[in-house]
């Protein structure tokens, strides 16, 4: 169920969409997801109208794909994909977090920009990247070429079954850093790509000249800094078991995204919030985006898309 949304304001999001095979309990589900869907998603559902950039196969997950974003009201522009569409295996450890292996698609996911993206990226409010192979040079000249003087919003969101090259991905990644209005960056990112020390990376990410930083870190929550100063805060307590966490970093981006594109000032407000979007999402299965206001709803037997 998607919040008001004024029509002036828009946003465009680049990365991956995908389909999650899901195994576990002796069964197989599919979802659509990939973070890049995820939070495209999650913006429209937020009220911002939004067009995903990502590569999608001319095949029946594809077709998933498509008619996902169709219900949800995502505008998409799709770039060529000659190995298909993606697709992520995702088991569970022992310790219950989730594994995933790629095919070959994902693992050499690749963005072409037509005249149509690069229109809908001049004309976005914000532009989101989210989980983009910044370990391929020629990708990344061609993001930059394309991305122009648009307003950026940045999570590196590395996943160890797609990095190829981790000290290329550092220098892609950090090569879009200045100037952006937000880069989001987790503990996850921070142990696969630096040293694993989140504080450390977000005063470089500032350092380098991102406009804010936000720094998430699961159950301790989240830190935000900007000019502005330093705001934290707690994961948020909502009623109802967690199902599922996969999708919480994305639901986080995309409420934060969602502030910036609508012109949100405050930056505690604007944190506490998305802490309350990602624990509604962790309420569900899968990365589909959920407020605290349509938990209440579906209890109330109110369901949305």
């Amino acid at each position: 169920m998607s919040e008001d949304s004024s029509a002036s304001r828009n946003a465009v999001v680049i990365g991956d969409a995908l389909i999650d095979e899901i195994r576990e309990g002796g069964g197989v589900r599919e979802l659509v997801g990939g973070a890049a869907l995820n939070v495209a998603v999650g913006l429209r559902r937020l009220g911002v109208a939004t067009t995903l950039i990502a590569m999608v196969g001319d095949d029946v997950p594809g077709a998933h794909i498509r008619e996902y974003l169709a219900d949800h009201d995502v505008r998409l522009v799709e770039s060529e994909a000659p190995h298909g569409s993606s697709r992520a295996i995702v088991t569970r450890s022992a310790a219950g977090e989730p594994e995933y292996v790629f095919n070959e698609a994902a693992q050499r996911r690749s963005i072409r920009y037509s005249d149509e993206a690069r229109t809908a990226i001049a004309d976005a409010d914000l532009v989101v990247v989210s989980c983009f192979p910044f370990d391929v040079p020629a990708e990344v000249d061609a993001f930059v070429a394309a991305l122009g003087d648009a307003r950026l919003a940045i999570d590196p969101n590395p996943r160890s079954g797609m990095l190829s090259d981790r000290e290329l991905f550092v220098q892609g990644f950090e090569r879009v850093v200045p100037g952006a209005a937000i880069v989001k960056v987790g503990a996850d990112d921070a142990a696969l790509l630096y040293d694993g020390d989140l504080g450390a990376l977000r005063a470089r990410l500032r350092d380098l000249g991102a406009e804010a930083v936000l720094a998430t870190a699961g159950s301790d929550g989240a830190v935000l800094e900007s000019d502005a100063g330093l705001v934290s805060a707690p994961i948020a307590e909502l009623p109802g078991r967690i199902v599922d966490t996969v999708g919480a970093g994305d639901a986080t981006l995309a409420a934060v995204a969602a502030g910036l594109v609508t012109g949100e000032q405050d930056w505690s407000e604007l944190l506490t919030r998305a802490m309350a979007v990602a624990a509604a999402t962790c309420r569900a299965e899968g990365g589909l985006l959920r407020t605290p206001e349509s938990l209440a709803e579906s209890e109330r037997g109110v369901h949305g898309s």
